[in-house]
């Protein structure tokens, strides 16, 4: 038997744990990772004690046809990169790699050009993880240096000059 790269290794975990999520549109799962130690992980749902989607079996954003990307703060779910910072301390989190894995439901396949979203992004940053690992396939991915999105900042698009 072939034994499987670390970081698909760490990208299995992390669709394992996306599984656990209660979206009706997409699920992912995170696992942020220092010095080959698993230091949390998260999936999408919503906020402990409050009913899921999947428990209601209703999506706000998919009634509204709100496309992908847009409208968050309608949806009832914390973020499945949220939950695993929000799980972690920051001393740990410094200079860790979170893997990502998302799925289209209900086709159940790999999202293409997944990223993590501009609130995702600032955690992120903030917590001080050096980089992402997002799976594309199930043996291609990307690594993103978190740095790059603090270099090249998306929120100040159309505010050049300021």
């Amino acid at each position: 038997m072939e034994r499987r790269d670390k970081t698909n290794y760490y990208l299995d975990i992390a669709e394992t744990v996306s599984r656990r999520s209660t979206c009706l549109r997409r699920i992912y799962g995170a696992v942020i990772v220092k010095n080959d130690e698993i230091i949390s992980t998260g999936y999408v749902g919503a906020p402990r004690g409050r009913k899921n989607c999947s428990d209601l079996n209703s999506c706000l954003r998919e009634k509204m046809a709100i496309p992908r990307g847009e409208r968050y703060e309608l949806c009832r779910s914390v973020h499945a990169e949220a939950n695993a910072i929000i799980s972690a301390s920051r001393e740990k989190m410094l200079g860790a790699t979170l893997y990502l894995v998302g799925f289209e439901l209900p086709e159940d396949t790999y999202i293409a050009n997944s990223n993590s979203c501009a609130m995702c992004k600032r955690l992120i940053i903030n917590a001080g993880i050096e980089q992402v690992v997002i799976r594309d396939t199930r043996e291609d991915y990307r690594v993103v240096a978190v740095r790059d999105w603090v270099e090249n900042d998306e929120s100040l698009e159309g505010t050049k000059g300021y």
